[in-house]
C-alpha cells in the first residue's frame, strides 16, 4: 500500500457499498480543503474531518485531486444556475453587485473558513496540482463569461454605453472578487469588503 500521504490510491477491493454518508463527508472535505488550501491539505486531514478512512475516502471519491475537484464544484455551485441568476438580474450592474456583494458574504461566514475555497489552488511543480489549478481557472473564467455576456447585451440594448469595454468591466468585477479573498484571509470585516464593493460599483460606466 503506498503512503496514504502521497496522494495516490492504495489498491483495494472494489463493489463494497459505502458505509458512511457521501454528500456530508464531501462537505467536511470542501470545508478542510477551503481552510488549508489544496496542496498543504493532506490525506490524513482529509479523513480525520470526512470521519472516514483512507481506503474508503479513495474507494468514493478516486484520490485527493478529484476529491478537491467535487469539493470546489460543490463550493461553486450549478453553472446553469449560476447564468440563470446573471442573465435573469434586471441589469448587468445588479448582477455584478449580486456577485460581490455574495462573494463578501461567504468569505466572512463565522461558520466557515475565511476567503474563497477557488483562491486555494495555487499551480506548483506537480501535475496534479497544475490540473487543479487550471479546473479552478476554468470555473473563474466561466464566471467571467457569463457576466461579460450580460454586459455584451446591456450595451445591445443602450443600457449601458457602445464604448463599454464588457472583457474588462467583467474582468475587473472578478479581479476584485479575488482580491477581497485575499483580504477576507487577512482578517478584514465584512463591513469593509461590503464598503470595497460598494466603491466598485460607484465606479460602474453609466448609459
Amino acid at each position: 500500500m503506498k503512503n496514504p500521504d502521497d496522494g495516490s490510491p492504495p489498491r483495494r477491493k472494489t463493489g463494497r457499498p459505502l458505509s458512511f454518508d457521501r454528500d456530508a463527508a464531501l462537505e467536511q472535505a470542501m470545508l478542510t480543503f477551503w481552510r488549508h488550501g489544496y496542496e498543504t491539505t493532506s490525506i490524513v486531514d482529509l479523513t480525520t474531518a470526512m470521519g472516514v478512512t483512507a481506503p474508503s475516502l479513495y474507494s468514493a471519491f478516486g484520490d485527493k485531486k478529484r476529491l478537491f475537484l467535487e469539493a470546489a464544484r460543490l463550493y461553486a455551485g450549478d453553472p446553469e444556475a449560476m447564468a440563470r441568476d446573471i442573465q435573469g438580474a434586471p441589469s448587468a450592474y445588479d448582477a455584478a453587485n449580486a456577485m460581490l456583494t455574495n462573494a463578501a458574504v461567504i468569505y466572512t461566514g463565522d461558520a466557515t473558513p475565511k476567503g474563497c475555497l477557488l483562491a486555494s489552488a495555487t499551480a506548483s511543480g506537480s501535475a496534479a496540482a497544475c490540473e487543479v489549478q487550471g479546473a479552478i481557472a476554468d470555473i473563474r473564467k466561466s464566471m467571467a463569461s457569463c457576466l461579460e455576456a450580460r454586459i455584451r447585451n446591456d450595451v445591445a440594448t443602450g443600457k449601458l454605453s457602445a464604448a463599454t469595454d464588457a472583457a474588462a468591466l467583467a474582468g475587473l468585477v472578478m479581479a476584485v472578487a479575488q482580491g477581497m479573498s485575499v483580504l477576507a484571509r487577512d482578517g478584514a470585516s465584512r463591513s469593509f469588503l461590503l464598503a470595497i464593493v460598494g466603491a466598485t460599483m460607484a465606479a460602474w460606466p453609466q448609459e
